[in-house]
């Protein structure tokens, strides 16, 4: 570092107007707040004094210290300013709930005369009340972010003192206006409609991260002028726009996350009438559930004419994929809205399968006595299939073949016929089909689940139609008991024991995302999760999946497997995985660790899905699909990191492998989004 450099480190720039503020505001806040003590004693008040006292220090931080001289040399630090101006000082300050302390610490003349009558006036509330409103506070933060970092106004800041101190007021008090709605403890919204709001500002900042990213070009020619050190202005923008994006979105993710934590956890499934009520008297109220149950044959036949559509288009059609229903629709939007479905509803796609309507024809003429091999009652069929597919994906093109595609599919139907024409139940959905399988580990995620409404129902049950059937329907074909179920494993949502159920007591009931994760207990059909071997593996290989399915799309990868496709699929869902979690298992608790957390890093390996079908979905129709898939991304790891840390109870120790672990895997989905990729499927 040279002397400039070197000077600039060394300065603070004790600007006493800025410093008298902060500290009149100190001493008016500890005043009110040591008033406001005699009168209400709350045990938060002190946790809000730190708040508060840590909100002022950072707003010095951010504009006395030597950051404020190193913003004219370094775009890094400068953007570090605005985050420090905008996303912590302010949400820190309010949770101080600064206005009754600033109040109390004013002469109390001043406040009743003074500012008594202006605060009471209407049209000042009306004016305070428009302007904390969230559509209005976002769209004012959302202009000040990306204004004040456009060339003109940004180079503007850098070349005038006075416009530099009007940027920096207006990120702090759009950010103060951004945080007050989600901070207010006397807002009546619900906490809902936060979520979207905080994933919005999101997505803009994402968005302005990755244009410093990956512009390719020097966006404010000043820095280039005043080089204070050997990082090239080049480099700098790069350094500014991570620091932009990565703490920037944790700090717009990880409350988002929690807000929508305490949403699913709060919500309560709709409290049933008792037993007898329920068998005494007719339902008045509508069901989606159980209209469903009653007329899930349509869905199932509507994608049986689809399906038949698609192979014969992959016979007979022109073989050009994005000209093709056999290269579009299975590839790329069945994918998408197979996922969409799975993550905010359940495997509705699993309840409307075509296969599963050809099977049931297929019974009236198939006998279906014999039970499923004992030896192959697991999942280790098909993880391997699953395995295959990946390989086959890019090794046969198969998103490239129409006709390959449609003998795929016809292969299904064929297979599924057969298994469970010969097969008691659903030998074919529970032990065979690596898309059921895929579906159930997704659905994991799913913030709804088919559950039971009222244990204490199922207790004063006989019959159990639930699992039996009677003769009006048949029972569940998977052998999932409904009052000892837990989450959506080997539950194609047929809705057969909704049907089945004599009181009324199973629906599709709202659950906290991602619960069940962390429910080691008894699973009907399943036993306890950690002692399953083929469910751990089939799991696994759908995390890592993931990135190995997306990696394969792009061009440094296509250009260093080339023929190689077999080895680069074992090598990323089995080897990898395996090496990296007995080497975690081992820093933490050994095998039985392993088997607990090793599973917890399924959402993050769901997110890249969800992020990768989103780029073949949308990005022909969206201009900038990026920043989604980042966002995407980021609740997948924020996810995971929390579940490891719940099953580590708080040590440290247990969880640093696991969260490291996942960090790994989410910088290596970064650089997969972030590379070249081919649009396949599309023209």
């Amino acid at each position: 570092m040279d002397n400039a450099a070197t000077a600039a480190f060394a300065s603070w720039t004790f600007d006493w107007s800025v410093v008298s503020i902060l500290l009149a505001a100190l001493f008016l806040y500890i005043r009110g707040w040591l008033r406001g003590r005699t009168l209400i004693r709350d045990q938060s008040d002190q946790s809000r004094l730190l708040a508060f006292i840590a909100g002022l220090f950072i707003i010095f931080l951010a504009i006395e210290s030597p950051l404020d001289a190193f913003d004219s040399l370094f775009l890094s630090a400068h953007m570090t300013q605005h985050l420090l101006l905008m996303m912590l000082a302010p949400p820190l300050l309010l949770l101080g709930r600064p206005f009754l302390p600033l109040l109390r610490g004013l002469p109390k003349s001043f406040v009743k005369e003074g500012l008594g009558p202006f605060l009471a006036w209407p049209v000042s509330k009306n004016i305070g009340a428009f302007l904390a409103s969230p559509p209005v506070a976002w769209l004012i933060f959302a202009f000040m972010t990306v204004a004040w970092h456009l060339p003109f106004c940004y180079e503007l800041a850098l070349k005038s003192s006075a416009w530099h101190g009007v940027q920096h007021a207006c990120f702090f008090w759009s950010g103060i206006l951004f945080w007050w709605p989600i901070l207010d403890e006397h807002s009546r919204r619900p906490s809902w409609i936060f979520i979207p709001y905080l994933l919005l500002a999101d997505m803009v900042n994402t968005g302005l991260s990755a244009w410093f990213v990956f512009s390719g070009k020097l966006l404010y020619p000043t820095y280039d002028l005043v080089r204070a050190s050997s990082l090239k202005a080049g480099d700098d923008q790069i350094l500014a726009g991570l620091i932009m994006w990565v703490p920037g979105s944790l700090i717009y993710l990880v409350p988002a996350f929690l807000l929508a934590m305490r949403v699913f956890a709060g919500t309560r499934a709709e409290q049933p009438p008792t037993f007898e009520r329920v068998r005494n008297r007719p339902r008045s109220k509508f069901s989606w559930t159980a209209f469903m149950a009653r007329h899930r044959r349509w869905p199932q036949a509507a994608l049986l004419l689809v399906a038949i559509a698609v192979m014969a288009d992959g016979w007979f059609g022109k073989q050009v994929t994005p000209m093709n229903l056999a290269g579009t629709l299975p590839w790329i939007y069945w994918r998408g809205l197979s996922l969409l479905a799975l993550l905010t509803v359940g495997n509705l796609f699993c309840m409307a399968c075509p296969f599963i309507l050809v099977r049931d024809m297929g019974r009236r003429i198939l006998p279906a006595k014999l039970k499923w091999p004992r030896a192959l009652r697991n999942k280790w069929l098909a993880s391997a299939l699953f395995v295959a597919y990946l390989w086959a994906y890019e090794a046969l093109s198969l998103w490239n073949s129409p006709w390959l595609t449609a003998w795929l599919i016809a292969g299904y139907f064929l297979t599924a016929l057969l298994i469970d024409g010969i097969f008691k139940g659903a030998s074919f959905c529970k032990y065979v089909c690596p898309i059921g399988q895929f579906h159930f580990v997704i659905s994991m995620v799913s913030p709804r689940e088919i559950a039971v409404k009222s244990p204490s129902v199922c207790r004063s049950c006989k019959t159990f139609d639930c699992i039996k059937g009677n003769s009006q329907t048949r029972g569940c074909e998977l052998d999932l008991f409904q009052p000892k179920k837990i989450g959506n494993l080997d539950c194609t949502f047929c809705l057969d024991c909704v049907k089945a159920c004599p009181h009324d007591n199973v629906g599709l009931i709202t659950i906290a995302p991602a619960q069940t994760f962390l429910a080691d207990t008894y699973r009907s059909s399943i036993g306890r999760l950690t002692k399953r071997a083929d469910w751990l593996a089939m799991i696994l290989i759908v995390t890592f999946g993931a990135f190995v399915n997306a990696a394969a799309m792009t061009d440094p990868v296509m250009m260093l497997i080339l023929h190689r496709h077999a080895l680069f699929t074992i090598a990323g869902t089995i080897l990898a995985p395996a090496l990296l979690i007995s080497i975690c298992g081992l820093l933490s608790q050994g095998k039985n660790a392993a088997r607990k957390f090793a599973i917890l890093l399924a959402p993050l390996g769901i997110a890249m899905w969800a992020a990768h079908a989103a780029y073949h979905a949308l990005a022909a129709f969206v201009p900038d699909i990026m920043p989604f898939e980042i966002l995407l991304l980021d609740a997948g790891v924020l996810l995971s990191i929390y579940l490891i840390w719940r099953a580590a109870e708080g040590k440290i120790r247990l969880a640093a492998p696991w969260a490291t672990l996942a960090l790994g895997l989410y910088a290596a989905g970064l650089w997969i989004l972030s590379q070249p990729m081919q649009m396949r499927g599309m023209m």
